[in-house]
Formats: C-alpha cells, sequence, structure tokens
C-alpha cells in the first residue's frame, strides 16, 4: 500500500525523535509523536464515517494539531478543505454544502454559530481547539491509529477555495501529485536542507503557510519555528535561533518599523521569502539597508502553488517575481490565447505538475480557465523583459479602459510609489459618463509626511501620458487587505462605484 503524498512528506519521518515543530514557549514536537498524532487523527476520521474521497472543513485556529488533522486526512484518503477562521457562518455553509463536506470541525467558540450550518448541510460537527481539547480530540485519543490509505499521484488531496470577489468561490482541486512535485522543486531550488530551522508565523488555511513553508520543511527534514500568528516581537526575539523565513509584504514593513532589526540579529539567516501580494521596491530596498538581505519575491496562485521565483544565485530584482520554475511553462498570451513577444502585456498562462485538476463540480469554469494542451489561464498580467525575469502587472479584472486606451493599475502604482511622502498606493478604475471608467487613485501617505492631493496631481504630470492620469486621488490612512496582505481592490471598487456617476466621494 502506498500513499503517495503522505509517504513523502510524513512516513519518511515516522519514529524519528528529531524535532518538527518548536513552540514559543520553547516545547517541541518530535516527528514521532506528531505522526502518531496525525494517526490517532485519521483514525478518528474512520471511525466519524469518513471514506476515501470524503470532505472533510476545517476551520480552525493554527496549531499543531490542525497540521497533525491534515496530516491524518491525507493518511486517511479523506479530502481536506481549510477554511480562513475569518469566514462567517454564511460562508462556511456555502463551502460545506459547495463540497458536500461529512463532517466540519471547529474551535469551540465557533460550535454555536456554526450547529445550525453543519446541521442544515447535513454535516457533523465537532471541536478541535488549538489546545488540543474538544470533542474531536476526545475522539482521536480513544481512536485506534488508522493505516495508510493507498492513493496514487492523482488522486485528490485537498480542495481549496478562492476568494470569491468576483463571484461564486471556486474549489480548486489539488492532487496528491501537484503538492509534491511544487515542493519538491521549491526545495532545490531555495537550497533547503535539515540543518535549516524555519520561522513559520504565516496562517495555514492558505497555499503559502501550508503546501509552501510546511511541505517545504517537511521535504527538507528541518524543524520549523511554529509560530500561532505573526507578531512582530516575538518574530525579533526568535529570529536568530532561525535560517530562514517565509512572509507577506506586511510582515516585512511591520519588522522595519522596529528598531531591534539590525543585521546582528539576523546574522544566522540564510534567506528572506516574500509572496501572497506585491512587494514594495522601496521595502527592499530598505529590508537590504538595514540586513544586509535581499528578500526574495516569489508568485503563486490557488490552482497552482508557486510558478516562479527569483534566484536563490543572482539577481533578485524588486518589481519582478523572477522565472519560470523548473518543470513549469509560462507564458504570455493575447487574448485569444496566441503568444506575445517578449516585452508585452498579456495573460500570464502556466503548465506544470503544479497546476491543479480543475474546479470542484464546475465543468464549465474548468473549461474556461484550462485550456485543452493543460495551460491555466491565471488572469494576471505580465510581462516578460529580455532577460526572462517576469512581472506581474495586476489582474485582468483590473485592467482599466479610459477613453479607449488601456490603463494598467500597476504603472501608475509605481508612479505614484515613487513620489516623495507616498508609502503605498492602490489604482481602480470607476465607472466614468464620458470615458466609460476613469482612474482613480488611493495613496497612503508615509508616516509623518504631509501630502495634498494637488501635490500628488502635479507631479504626475511629467510622468504619466494624460489618460493614465488619476481622475481622482483620495488620501487614506491605511489600504484595506485582507489577511494575507493582498490590497482588497474589491472594496475600494465598491466605495468609489459612484465618484464620477452622481455619488461621488
Amino acid at each position: 500500500m502506498a500513499n503517495h503524498l503522505y509517504d513523502a512528506l510524513f512516513g519518511r519521518h515516522e519514529g524519528s525523535p528529531a524535532d518538527f515543530l518548536i513552540l514559543p514557549d520553547g516545547a517541541r514536537v518530535s516527528h514521532s509523536d506528531f505522526s502518531a498524532r496525525a494517526a490517532r487523527f485519521a483514525g478518528a476520521l474512520v471511525q466519524v464515517g469518513l471514506e476515501p474521497g470524503d470532505r472533510v472543513a476545517l476551520q480552525l485556529e493554527k496549531s499543531p494539531d490542525m497540521l497533525a488533522v491534515i496530516a491524518g486526512a491525507i493518511r486517511s484518503g479523506v479530502v481536506f478543505l481549510p477554511l480562513n477562521p475569518a469566514y462567517t457562518p454564511a460562508e462556511i455553509s456555502y463551502f460545506v454544502n459547495d463540497a458536500g463536506a461529512k463532517l466540519l470541525l471547529c474551535d469551540g467558540r465557533a460550535e454555536a454559530t456554526l450547529a445550525p450550518v453543519a446541521s442544515q448541510r447535513g454535516a457533523r460537527l465537532m471541536v478541535l481547539n488549538a489546545d488540543g481539547s474538544g470533542s474531536f480530540a476526545d475522539l482521536a485519543a480513544t481512536a485506534e491509529p488508522g493505516p495508510p490509505v493507498d492513493r496514487g499521484a492523482t488522486d485528490l488531496a485537498a480542495l481549496l477555495y478562492t476568494s470569491g470577489t468576483t463571484g461564486r468561490s471556486k474549489g480548486a482541486m489539488m492532487s496528491h501529485a501537484n503538492l509534491l512535485s511544487n515542493a519538491e522543486v521549491l526545495v532545490d531550488y531555495w537550497r533547503f536542507t535539515e540543518r535549516d530551522v524555519l520561522l513559520h508565523a504565516l496562517p495555514v488555511f492558505h497555499t503559502h503557510g501550508l503546501f509552501v513553508a510546511t511541505n517545504v520543511a517537511l521535504l527538507a527534514g528541518c524543524p520549523m519555528i511554529f509560530l500561532p500568528k505573526f507578531d512582530a516581537g516575538e518574530v525579533v526575539r526568535l529570529l536568530p535561533r532561525a535560517t530562514a523565513m517565509m512572509g507577506v509584504p506586511t510582515f516585512y514593513t511591520r519588522l522595519l518599523d522596529d528598531p531591534r532589526l539590525t543585521q546582528s540579529l539576523v546574522k544566522n539567516m540564510r534567506l528572506f521569502i516574500s509572496g501572497s501580494a506585491p512587494l514594495l521596491a522601496e521595502t527592499h530596498r530598505q529590508w537590504q539597508a538595514r540586513t544586509g538581505h535581499r528578500i526574495l519575491e516569489r508568485y503563486g496562485m490557488t490552482e497552482t502553488n508557486m510558478n516562479t521565483s527569483n534566484p536563490y544565485d543572482g539577481d533578485r530584482r524588486a518589481g519582478t517575481v523572477g522565472f519560470p520554475l523548473p518543470g513549469v511553462e509560462l507564458k504570455v498570451c493575447s487574448p485569444s490565447g496566441a503568444e506575445l513577444p517578449r516585452g508585452e502585456i498579456g495573460t500570464i498562462e502556466v503548465r506544470g505538475p503544479n497546476v491543479f485538476q480543475g474546479y470542484w463540480n464546475m465543468p464549465e469554469k474548468t473549461a474556461e480557465e484550462l485550456r485543452p494542451d493543460g495551460y491555466f489561464i491565471t488572469g494576471d498580467l505580465g510581462i516578460v523583459d529580455e532577460d526572462g525575469y517576469v512581472t506581474i502587472v495586476g489582474r485582468g479584472k483590473d485592467l482599466i479602459i479610459s477613453g479607449g486606451f488601456n490603463v494598467y493599475p500597476k504603472e501608475v502604482e509605481l508612479a505614484l510609489d515613487d513620489l516623495t511622502g507616498v508609502l503605498e498606493s492602490a489604482v481602480i478604475g470607476a465607472p466614468h459618463p464620458d470615458f466609460g471608467e476613469g482612474v482613480v487613485a488611493v495613496v497612503v501617505p508615509e508616516a509623518g509626511a504631509e501630502l495634498s492631493i494637488a501635490t500628488v496631481q502635479a507631479s504626475l504630470g511629467d510622468r504619466l501620458a494624460r489618460f493614465k492620469q488619476p481622475k481622482l486621488i483620495a488620501i487614506r490612512a491605511a489600504l484595506p487587505r485582507n489577511t494575507m496582505g493582498k490590497v482588497q481592490k474589491n472594496v475600494l471598487r465598491d466605495e468609489f462605484k459612484d465618484a464620477f456617476t452622481g455619488g461621488g466621494k
């Protein structure tokens, strides 16, 4: 019997006394203890009545037990759906119903509000708290350890639901091979070994923290310092004990605000990685000046895991996401799917063993976004320069067409971010009675800087063609972001939807 993903990630460590997780209080969880816990959870899933291919939904706080449940699901052949703890009961209802989940695991604090959801959707509800308590933990304590179930490379391992900001959330089907192949490439590309110690402060309901950080550590055989969430003070305290960290841009900007961040603090570090949202060029510069390290930026998405990365050795270029990873084919295409020459902006399409199997119960949507030859239409607009570096210029849905001209928000944002006193910006299109869409810029000033709308507008006069210049500029203290640090442009579009048509801001 072979379980493609479990054997590669967890089975290889069974019985090993080596550390897998190092907790903030100094407690340690060995691979042996973790595997035993995962086997008990696998047994509990079987005892509840789940069979290979059935789905379990997890809305849990980050903890060693959440990871062990995921390992147990893989071990027992059960498909898992990791869900953001911030999701509302209405959102959870949709996911449970769409996936046909037989079991919903939640934190005890959410049990009362989710009980009607589970009942309505025909799912069983059980509790697993971050401290290891709860009805599911109690069941696991007496359950017979479940043996690894035979699962092949193409069998489904996980359903990851997209954010759904442009319609119904879609369940991306990730196979055992999708998850394993990507992790194997990243271990080699980023030079991870058993001598590393990965500082893990990311959530584990998301690709970045689960399939990138955790799977890379498991394949490399290195321990993780496992924080329940990002806390700048805790990260500063623990950085001297680590060799690598993966984060989102917010991690790096908040650490830069801490005067304790010095080259001495990070003398044992070999690698800082950033993803999930674009990193400002200014953050790159400040980080290198303070620490002596250049952050390595990469590009991935729910449906594909990681697609590109700046090089480990070589020029890590700010503003780019580097080169396609080994085994990943990437091209920039016109709307018809024709490949464009280097230097032209188009839609990024990717193909490789990392690309998902399709959308759960959405064959029409799958056919729209997965071409017959295996290329996935990402919806991201990008450009490949003469040296082969890939730059993301925005989402296709973010493209603004003003007066018949294409305006790429990233180009306007870069011009704004380069202005003195500007920390960051977000550019969107809003309905305009004359131009179809008008360019709206939301600008965040640097701490202590005084920005005026007139000054910002005037400064763009010789930087951007007139049709690209914002017709409305708003100054805000911060941009709306989701839990992974991505700017929520859908929120801004809603705020400014009437800006030019009668209910303006």
